[in-house]
């Protein structure tokens, strides 16, 4: 029986468990790799650009480019409607989209596409679609309705619009399976009980629906921030900033600073700009998804 004892404790050691001898060395040949391209490709191209722009100089010298304060403006438009619009949109039809006939079903598959192609083709798409007067979308116009469209990318507006349009569109399909994934996981006596009380169509979205779905709206809505407010894609191959680089984003003009201008730590600058706004969305970000493991 001492026998078996002991070569229990040998297999089966107690803990907390401390490595030992050859252990340690596999333990180390397994972590090194990964620490290893966590260095290269993330620690060092992080740590790379915040040295490039921490001169104070640099901040002082985008605040007397014309261009700085429109582009921040620029940022925060198309941030703030292109996510709010989304997210609402996606919530919206995530109900919809609980409908499980079969041609839902299929529609869901076929409205999961934008989100599915890869985006520089698709944006380049929305490029040819709007330009000039020979773009798809204004020769629709003209050819079915004798209408003669606008030169979108030649009004701020109208340029701005598309970009956001053009993000709405590939974004929406998967914030939608987000929702739809949150409104499969409510149970189904609820939905139940609340049919008893007599809440049905929009009072139970509100009073029902929505409320189990706020947390995961409001996490879905600051991961969604985090990204677009950094978004080069879009703008870069929908507008290209135009008219005349007034519709550009911290990220194109940042980029335009760093490559077109010559001036990388000035780019860099510009693209650090937003961290006062990024960092206490990251931060709010983890302390909501750490509640929400807590209620879990």
């Amino acid at each position: 029986m001492h026998d078996m004892g002991a070569a229990r404790e040998r297999w089966h050691p107690r803990w907390p468990w401390r490595p030992r001898g050859s252990e340690r060395a596999w333990i180390a040949a397994f972590l090194i790799p990964y620490a290893a391209v966590f260095v290269v490709f993330v620690g060092y191209p992080v740590i790379f650009g915040l040295w490039m722009g921490s001169s104070p100089t640099l901040y002082a010298d985008l605040a007397r480019d014309p261009k700085f304060l429109p582009t921040m403006l620029n940022t925060l438009i198309y941030t703030g409607i292109g996510v709010n619009v989304t997210m609402f949109g996606a919530v919206l039809l995530s109900g919809y989209f609980m409908d499980r006939s079969r041609w839902i079903k299929a529609l869901l598959v076929l409205f999961m596409l934008p989100w599915a192609l890869p985006a520089i083709p698709a944006f380049l798409a929305w490029h040819w679609m709007l330009v000039g007067h020979w773009g798809f979308l204004n020769s629709l116009l003209d050819k079915a309705f004798g209408i003669e469209g606008p030169i979108w990318f030649n009004d701020y507006w109208s340029a701005l619009g598309s970009n956001i349009v053009a993000t709405i569109w590939k974004w929406m399909p998967f914030w939608t399976l987000i929702f739809l994934a949150g409104r499969m996981a409510i149970p189904q006596e609820i939905h139940d009980a609340a049919d008893v009380d007599g809440a049905v169509g929009m009072q139970r979205f509100a009073y029902v629906t929505f409320p189990l779905l706020g947390n995961l709206y409001l996490i879905c809505t600051l991961l969604s921030t985090l990204w677009l407010i950094g978004d080069f894609t879009t703008v870069f191959f929908v507008s290209g900033g135009a008219p005349a680089r007034t519709t550009e984003v911290l990220a194109t003009y940042g980029t335009h600073l760093a490559f077109d201008s010559g001036d990388p730590p000035l780019g860099s600058a510009a693209m650090l700009s937003i961290l006062p706004l990024l960092i206490p969305l990251a931060i709010l970000l983890i302390r909501r998804v750490r509640r929400s493991e807590v209620q879990l």
